[in-house]
């Protein structure tokens, strides 16, 4: 019953969101900060854990490949595949869902706490939209460039790897990000990621919208949208694999 409860609420409160603002150029000034402040703030991060990540993938593949039945490149394909079709997109957004997902959940709760939100609501202004809206077109938005960004320095951790160590030459490296290469893999994280970027953007706003009580709660709800945009993140993942690529 609490379920078709949250379903009922969560609908409503989309349906609130997604109306025309009643300000095109608020909007648009909310929009470009929360592109600036998601994106931007989640640049770094991104780098960072994707030049790691494709380093040790690159590794790993290295130990456990090293077989004379499998070509050297193997490791460089393996790479590839394994960055493009899972990490840049499902794994970097469970990342970004702890980390813009709880920041959303937490400045629309304390919101809400405070008051801020009945407030908008007494002036006539559509809260759910005013303010959910523009953090969830934002991160729609920014999403796709920040996992495009991912592929791009996870596999040149890897050729960093191959580079800079001997467990690996850049050679077979190379060949094998080119062996076979399906530009579609690409297509289908991207469509993956704005998927995602919506659910955690939504659901955090969602579990912020509607907190009641104190900063004790807010914690609370932060949390809550985190594990929840997280699971779901990992369910359209299973839903999304058997639709575009079986």
């Amino acid at each position: 019953m609490k379920a078709i409860q949250l379903i009922g609420q969560y609908g409503y409160l989309m349906f609130k969101t997604f109306t025309k603002p009643d300000s095109w150029k608020m909007f648009f000034r909310q929009y470009i900060r929360e592109m600036e402040k998601q994106g931007i703030g989640s640049l770094s991060i991104t780098i960072i854990i994707s030049i790691f990540i494709g380093s040790a993938i690159t590794m790993q593949m290295v130990l456990n490949t090293d077989s004379p039945l499998l070509p050297k490149y193997v490791t460089g394909l393996t790479t590839r595949e394994t960055i493009l079709l899972e990490f840049s997109s499902t794994i970097l957004c469970l990342i970004l869902a702890g980390k813009v997902g709880s920041n959303i959940a937490s400045e629309i709760g304390t919101m809400r706490i405070t008051e801020q939100i009945d407030a908008l609501d007494i002036m006539g202004v559509n809260s759910a939209n005013y303010l959910i809206l523009p953090r969830i077109a934002a991160f729609v938005s920014v999403v796709p460039f920040l996992v495009l960004f991912s592929m791009f320095f996870g596999i040149w951790g890897g050729y960093a790897m191959a580079r800079f160590t001997s467990i690996i030459s850049v050679e077979d490296y190379v060949y094998g990000i080119q062996y076979a290469f399906n530009s579609y893999y690409i297509t289908y994280s991207l469509i993956k990621s704005v998927v995602f970027a919506y659910l955690i953007s939504s659901i955090s706003a969602f579990y912020g919208y509607f907190v009641k009580g104190g900063a004790l709660e807010v914690g609370k709800a932060s949390t809550d949208a985190v594990v929840k945009s997280s699971i779901f993140v990992l369910l359209f993942n299973v839903i999304l694999t058997d639709l575009l690529l079986m």
